[in-house]
């Protein structure tokens, strides 16, 4: 078992296949941005595959595919099919923004993904339009009823709310949620680069109290995964409304991820800036044993806790670049 500094086990990776993205969300890439990783720098499938296998040998057993929007990725399908028949790999989902999801979601079933996140901010079309640069409401709704059909069950809605922007949307997502039978998640902002501090985050201490008095919510016991949500639940069990809290109330002390990004960059913490290279090693001819070492060491850079609060300006990688 991979055991940090401060005794958290790390037993869930993020790993980022693409930070390119179909999407400019204001929070997450800055208007005009070009810096993208050029695509010689990024893992191959081989070369994640072998990552995963060391995570998993060392009881690692959640794994996610994010981007940038990873459904952009070339042959993701394949690279699905391949996670999964790891031994240790118990979990795996993926990110997605939905855009393509129509396109994937019937292979992605098939090739044995297990769960699907689904970024999406506001339901009226002038909304997504404002947060992503695109109209993409059509896409995104045909993207989520494809994973119906293909069988996906509990398909996770996250909506990062964003001060004068989208706060009027949280009634119409619960409903939406209600209907469709998918969890909603509500995520506070967090500062990553200056595209995100433009924006100011909403305290969610208060939001949940309002909509678990209107919706009669419970807390609930149930975790749906292995991420830092608290959940509530609706009487009869059929509605779950998760939350996420990285400023008011912090999960650092039970932090048991880490992220890597498209060039196997491993980050340790999204609010801190120590990072570790796994490439160097993925392209020299070392063992095994000298990769899950050098995860090890890479482990022990992981943090306390993050700084957002009282460094707000420290980070200045923007999400993407780190990987969802």
């Amino acid at each position: 078992m991979l055991i940090d500094t401060y005794g958290r086990k790390i037993n869930y990776l993020r790993i980022s296949v693409t930070d390119r993205c179909d999407l400019r969300c204001t929070y997450c890439i800055p208007k005009g941005f070009s810096e993208f990783e050029k695509p010689k720098h990024w893992l191959s499938f081989d070369e994640i595959e072998r990552v995963v296998r060391q995570f998993a040998a060392m009881g690692t057993t959640h794994f996610r595919l994010t981007g940038g929007e990873p459904l952009l990725r070339k042959n993701i399908v394949e690279l699905v099919h391949r996670l999964k028949r790891i031994d240790g790999v118990n979990d795996l989902s993926l990110s997605t923004n939905a855009t393509q999801l129509a396109h994937y979601a019937d292979d992605l079933y098939k090739a044995g993904l297990d769960r699907l996140n689904v970024s999406l901010d506001s339901l009226s079309q002038k909304g997504i339009q404002q947060i992503s640069g695109y109209d993409a409401k059509q896409k995104i709704l045909e993207g989520l009823e494809a994973a119906k059909e293909a069988g996906f069950k509990n398909i996770k809605i996250n909506m990062v709310l964003l001060e004068g922007v989208n706060e009027d949307q949280i009634d119409n997502m619960v409903v939406f949620c209600m209907k469709n039978h998918f969890i909603l998640r509500l995520i506070e902002l967090m500062p990553m680069g200056e595209t995100a501090r433009k924006h100011h985050y909403i305290n969610l201490q208060s939001v949940i109290k309002n909509i678990q008095y209107k919706y009669n919510l419970q807390p609930s016991k149930k975790t749906h995964g292995a991420g830092p949500a608290r959940y509530w639940e609706s009487l009869d069990g059929t509605f779950y409304l998760g939350y996420i809290t990285p400023l008011s109330q912090h999960f650092c002390q039970t932090c048991n991820r880490i992220r890597m990004a498209v060039d196997g960059t491993l980050y340790m913490c999204l609010g801190d800036e120590h990072h570790f290279a796994l490439a160097p090693i993925l392209k020299s001819c070392a063992s095994d044993e000298q990769l899950r070492q050098t995860i090890r060491e890479a482990i022990n850079l992981k943090p306390e806790q993050h700084d957002f609060i009282e460094k707000p300006l420290k980070i200045v990688r923007n999400m993407a670049k780190t990987g969802g």
